[in-house]
This record gives structure tokens, C-alpha cells and sequence, in this order.
């Protein structure tokens, strides 16, 4: 089967429009004035998604709240944290949290993560048996304790097990979609993200996310995007762009740019969640919406840390939320002192009181979020 696909991995299917159709890809053009395609819905590996803004599987980060969260504030899709493909983890506390899907809104995407053909095929049959709708694939990670024992994006340098590995996933769970992340390659020198494409074609996988980095850049630089743009011209599997995605224009900029079927946002909305809105409505309008008001962004701090209390317990929930207050508050005027203070606060009614001293104060200088100017740049660089 292996060699089967590598022999066929450089035929392409010629109409377009049907394979987009047999792949379950269908458009509807907004009344954009841009040339950007907007599909309103998007309809991805059998499912209608909101739009065709992604959140990015992050390792401590993309847990049921943040997914729900993000969900809310207008990401068409969002993907698990890795899963282990380790059945001896199946039962440990952390891998039962990622597996925890109550209450989310659908489709319920699971990233798994691994070198194992056998162990990745019984892991997407494990996490499908408990909900998972679509199976994702990780082979972008460039984490050194993924890729030292050649999972993530280190299987880039093997392209016969990502054959395998893809194979055995998509024929354990035949009534799953499958998609795969990627990166453009394990070097600049070996940016192989198109013959990583036509073997995920020719193995069935449903999409294919690529970040526009390679393993050895991890997050240094910046992202390059006419590798992912070659690689929509090579198939006819959905294209997800990933990388430096920070603002709507970037959005916008990116989808034109590469050709491809939506963008993935990961380190953009940690802190910022309404940045799927943002951009949905930038697309959709050629408009910016005005900042979020102080008091809005209040509430939603205040019920992503509700739900990270409920979901860890308070112990391990103030722990988490730390982050993410730290996050919340980044770039804000007169926001560093207030970090520092609230690192240190050590229990819920602490924390939640700080939040509402800090936002009553901001809410008093201005009714929307203002930013420090080079906060701003560094978005927009």
C-alpha cells in the first residue's frame, strides 16, 4: 500500500471543482470587494464550520475552556491539545482533561501525536470511541521532547513512516475524517511540505494545516508563506495557512497570499479570543470593528476563569489562569505592574479581585481596550 501511494503521489486530480466537491470543500463568495474567497459557511471534512478561521492545537493552552472560549468568540474550528498515542498514558489525569469534550460545541477535533503506525491507529480508534468527530494528525510540533523520539514535525525527515503512520490512522477509523499538521519542512534546505501533501492526498487525509516554518526555525523569524502557497497549487486537499497570523489585514494578506482554504491562528488569541470575530468581520466587510469594550473583555475573563477553576479545581485552576490573566491584560496601558502583583496572588478570590480592581481602573480611563503603542507594532510587524 505504502509503495502503491509513493508511485501515485504525483497525480493530480484535474477538475478542481469536483475534487473539491469529493473532499467536501464548498464555497459560497461573500460580497467582499476583495478578491479573497470567503466561505460563509465552511464546509470541512463533512462538517458546516462558521467560517474558515482555525485555532491552532497549542500544548497547555487549546484545553476545553479555551476551545469553548474561542468557539464563542468566532473560530469556525478548534483543535484539541496533542494526545498521546501512548495507551500506558490513557489513564493518566492530564490525558483524561484533554480527552474531555462535555458540553463543546461541534465538530470535536482531537490531535494525536506520535511515530507509531500501530499506536496512532489506537489512539484515533480510542478517541474516536469517545467522541472525537475528526482525528488531526501532529507532524508539526517542533517541541525537543516530541521530535527526540521522532514524533512531531521530526517525522518530516521520514516520509515513508508518514506514509505508514497516515495509512494506519486513516484505516482504523474509516468513518472518521483525518487531517495533518505540518510545517514546510525539517530545514530551509529540505522543505518537503509538498511531497508531504501528495502522500497525505493519496493516503485519504481529509485537510492539511501547514505552518510556514520549518522544525529547525520553531518559532524564530518569520513565517515564510510560498511554500504553502506552492503546495495549494499541488493538491486538491483543503489548505490551512498557518504562522504570524496576529491581525485582520494578516488574515486577509495570507489568504491571498497562499490560495488557501482558511487560516489557522494559535499564539495570536491567546489573550485576544475575540481576534476570530475581528477578522471574520474584516473579511467579511473590508471593516475594522472597534476595540472590545473594557467592561465585555471583564465578563470574558471572568468566565474563562470560572471555567478554568471548575475544569483543573481551584488549586491547579489559579495556577493555569495565571497565564492567561497574563495574557488578557499584554500590552495594555499600565499593565506590568499589575502582572507582577498578580503572579503572586495565591487563591481564586484573590486573583478574581485583582481582575476587578485592574479592568474598573481601565474602564475609568477609557469604555474600550487601549494599547500601548508598541504593543500595537509588534502586532503588526
Amino acid at each position: 500500500m505504502i509503495k502503491h501511494t509513493l508511485e501515485r503521489m504525483t497525480t493530480l486530480l484535474d477538475d478542481e471543482t469536483a475534487a473539491r466537491a469529493t473532499l467536501g470543500l464548498e464555497w459560497r463568495l461573500s460580497e467582499s470587494p476583495f478578491s479573497t474567497r470567503i466561505p460563509v459557511p465552511m464546509h470541512y471534512a463533512g462538517f458546516a464550520l462558521r467560517n474558515n478561521l482555525f485555532v491552532a492545537p497549542m500544548a497547555g493552552v487549546t484545553d476545553r475552556p479555551f476551545r469553548q472560549l474561542c468557539k464563542k468568540m468566532g473560530a469556525g474550528l478548534a483543535v484539541s491539545e496533542m494526545v498521546t498515542s501512548n495507551s500506558l498514558l490513557y489513564g493518566s489525569a492530564k490525558t483524561r482533561r484533554r480527552a474531555n469534550h462535555d458540553g463543546e460545541v461541534e465538530p470535536i477535533a482531537v490531535q494525536i501525536a506520535g511515530a507509531d503506525p500501530k499506536m496512532m491507529a489506537d489512539a484515533a480508534r480510542y478517541n474516536a470511541d469517545r467522541g472525537a468527530q475528526i482525528i488531526d494528525i501532529n507532524m508539526g510540533c517542533p517541541a525537543k521532547k516530541i521530535c527526540n523520539v521522532m514524533a512531531g514535525s521530526a517525522l518530516l525527515q521520514d516520509e515513508i513512516l508518514v506514509a505508514r503512520i497516515l495509512e494506519a490512522v486513516v484505516a482504523a477509523v474509516p468513518d472518521t475524517p483525518v487531517t495533518l499538521k505540518i510545517r514546510t519542512g525539517w530545514n530551509r534546505d529540505n522543505r518537503n511540505a509538498p511531497t508531504i501533501a501528495r502522500i497525505a492526498e493519496q493516503s485519504g487525509i481529509r485537510a492539511l494545516a501547514i505552518h510556514g516554518r520549518t522544525r529547525a526555525d520553531q518559532y524564530q523569524g518569520s513565517a515564510e508563506y510560498d511554500t504553502i502557497a506552492r503546495v495549494k497549487t499541488l493538491t486538491a486537499l483543503p489548505v490551512i495557512a498557518n504562522g504570524d497570523i496576529t491581525t485582520p489585514e494578516k488574515a486577509r494578506f495570507v489568504l491571498e497570499r497562499t490560495g488557501a482554504d482558511g487560516v489557522m491562528i494559535g499564539r495570536a488569541a491567546q489573550g485576544r479570543p475575540w481576534i476570530f470575530r475581528e477578522i471574520e468581520h474584516y473579511l467579511e466587510t473590508g471593516e475594522f470593528m472597534p476595540p472590545p469594550l473594557v467592561t465585555e473583555i471583564l465578563e470574558v475573563c471572568r468566565e474563562h476563569l470560572a471555567d478554568l477553576y471548575a475544569f483543573y479545581g481551584e488549586e491547579s485552576g489559579v495556577k493555569i489562569a495565571r497565564k492567561h490573566i497574563s495574557w488578557y491584560t499584554k500590552g495594555l496601558v499600565g499593565s506590568a505592574a499589575f502582572r507582577r502583583m498578580m503572579n503572586q496572588l495565591p487563591d481564586v478570590p484573590s486573583q478574581l479581585d485583582a481582575v476587578e480592581d485592574f479592568f474598573g481602573r481601565l474602564a475609568e480611563q477609557d469604555t474600550r481596550l487601549r494599547y500601548e503603542d508598541d504593543y500595537l507594532q509588534e502586532l503588526a510587524a
